[in-house]
């Protein structure tokens, strides 16, 4: 008896287990379904002008706007990332109070709401210190916001590079600078790199830090001090205005290809690194 109620309930949660993953494969098809029928009828040779007019809604302006701001973004918080994951992991003691409140903050970092980090930029880099909506206003925002993911994915992938590695450079003379630097940060590379990916995948999906910061104005940036408008702006822009549904959907069309391109080099790169393990 007792083992057909062991039975029972094992087949109710592969049932709960099974019906659960079958709801959410069928919601995203759904979703993406949705875009696609909604998108790609709209999509036409005048979306992808350089030139934004109102007859054109044109999304390149806001395709090369996302591609300057998510690169400045990177130059900002890359290195602080990488280095701060360094130290935490090569230099800093296990019960130093300073990693303990390192490690708080870029978890909790991690969990604020972007329009948090947008009303930031906003009262920070817009008005107090006069940078105005622009670009760089809106690198330095998201660089803020995508800090606590490449640090955490770097640390762990730093924490992952076998101790053995370490211990025979310093057998052989070397630093723990020249360790650090040509023998754990090349091997914990590919780690480092899909959190960079994944830093990518949320800068160009972002909208609400980038409405209070960068600004919607559809044009080119010709420099860092000129306001402009991504993708996901764009695409809400148009959404909101209620003129443009169609190009709107067409944009969601390529954000989806971008960021499932995004997320596919990630998952590969996740792969790469468990077979080298």
């Amino acid at each position: 008896m007792h083992q057909h109620k062991i039975k029972f309930s094992e087949l109710i949660l592969r049932a709960a287990t099974w019906g659960s993953a079958m709801l959410t494969v069928c919601v995203l098809l759904y979703l993406i379904g949705f875009i696609l029928v909604g998108g790609i009828p709209h999509i036409k040779p005048q979306l992808f002008y350089f030139t934004y007019t109102s007859e054109n809604v044109s999304m390149m302006p806001a395709l090369i706007s996302t591609v300057i701001i998510t690169l400045m973004s990177l130059v900002i918080a890359a290195p602080l990332g990488i280095f701060a994951a360094i130290w935490l992991v090569e230099y800093a003691k296990r019960d130093n109070k300073l990693t303990s409140v390192v490690s708080i903050m870029a978890e909790t970092l991690a969990g604020i709401p972007s329009i948090v980090y947008g009303l930031f930029g906003l009262l920070f880099f817009v008005t107090f210190l006069g940078w105005g909506f622009s670009v760089l206003a809106g690198a330095f925002t998201l660089s803020i916001m995508i800090l606590p993911l490449i640090l955490r994915s770097s640390e762990e992938a730093i924490k992952s590079v076998p101790a053995a590695w370490r211990e025979g450079a310093f057998g052989l003379g070397a630093g723990r600078l020249r360790t650090a630097l040509y023998i754990v940060l090349p091997a914990a590379a590919p780690g480092i790199s899909a959190g960079i990916i994944l830093a990518v995948g949320r800068i160009v999906g972002e909208t609400a830090a980038l409405i209070y910061t960068s600004g919607t104005v559809a044009q080119i940036p010709l420099s860092p001090a000129q306001s402009a408008r991504t993708l996901s702006v764009h695409m809400y822009a148009l959404s909101s205005e209620g003129f443009h549904t169609g190009e709107a959907y067409a944009t969601a069309v390529i954000l989806m290809i971008i960021v499932i391109f995004i997320n596919a080099v990630s998952a590969m790169i996740a792969r790469r690194i468990g077979i080298r393990k």
